[in-house]
């Protein structure tokens, strides 16, 4: 169950990228939960395929949600962390659907304001990540009760999640707002431009370049990783995974330009930055434990 919530949960990211990268939004007009005042519509193009699948896989995740969450609390609610990391995957997940919703109706307007569902809906799937590596004792494999973690890593972590989330916001604006070919070239701009000279060029860059602050600080962090917690697999291995997934985070983000917006590429850029979040959240618990204070 845990395997299968989880899966369903990246569906759910995956499909929201989908929706606003084909421009599927609209794809049931203004009606919610049904399409175009339909329970079954009776034309079928594309973006409305589109749309009517999200809403479907979002529909399946809070059920499988529920059943998770219930299984969860029964079986596991010795760990401490169990119950919050329930209510607060259940609780996203509700506000993910409400705000889907309100933006259908139209109660929800802004590039501004929609580029927060997506990272609504990312806090849900590290809830549910984090407590998949709980049911599957991730702490007892790795023998993590003897792990210390230091103030050096423990600011490098809190500070990195923070900020990631900001960088992650960053990109969900670039796809609301439509700017994801408002620049031709990459790194710079366009040909002979390097700074923006409009807003979708700005919203362009600036992701760029906080994406490059990101890159920069976990070089730093994961040297510091190598340098002091080499013994430790469970933090050398999460930390070397998650820079791997930068790579290729920023890699597809410049293939997206170089294939202008290719569907693939584009959904797997925000497949990779999700993954990233979720292992971060994880060491979050760590930190959170009293067990691990220097």
């Amino acid at each position: 169950m845990a395997v299968i919530t989880t899966l369903i949960m990246v569906f759910v990211q995956i499909g929201g990228a989908l929706v606003t990268k084909t421009g599927s939004a609209e794809g049931c007009g203004d009606s919610w939960p049904l399409c175009h005042g339909q329970l079954i519509p009776k034309d079928w193009p594309l973006d409305t395929i589109i749309e009517i699948a999200h809403r479907g896989v979002s529909g399946i995740a809070i059920i499988f949600l529920i059943i998770f969450g219930v299984m969860a609390w029964k079986q596991l609610s010795h760990i401490r962390e169990t119950k919050f990391l329930v209510c607060v995957s259940l609780s996203f997940i509700l506000i993910q659907s409400l705000i889907g919703a309100a933006a259908v109706v139209g109660l929800w307007h802004g590039e501004f304001v929609l580029a927060a569902h997506f990272g609504i809906s990312l806090i849900c799937f590290a809830a549910v990540f984090v407590l998949t590596l709980l049911v599957f004792h991730v702490d007892l494999k790795y023998d993590t009760k003897g792990l210390i973690i230091h103030k050096g890593l423990r600011r490098h972590t809190i500070g990195i999640i923070i900020y990631i989330y900001f960088v992650i916001y960053s990109g969900a604006l670039v796809r609301h707002a439509d700017a994801s070919l408002a620049c031709t070239k990459w790194p710079h701009c366009m040909p002979n431009q390097i700074l923006p000279t409009n807003f979708y060029q700005a919203v362009q860059m600036g992701h760029r370049f906080l994406v490059l602050i990101l890159f920069i600080w976990m070089v730093i962090a994961l040297i510091h990783v190598l340098k002091h917690y080499s013994n430790y697999r469970v933090i050398k291995n999460g930390w070397i995974i998650m820079m791997t997934l930068l790579v290729l985070q920023i890699i597809t983000g410049a293939l997206t330009i170089f294939t202008y917006a290719n569907i693939f590429i584009a959904l797997f850029h925000a497949l990779f930055i999700t993954l990233i979040f979720g292992i971060l959240c994880y060491y979050i618990l760590l930190i959170s434990r009293p067990d691990y204070e220097p």
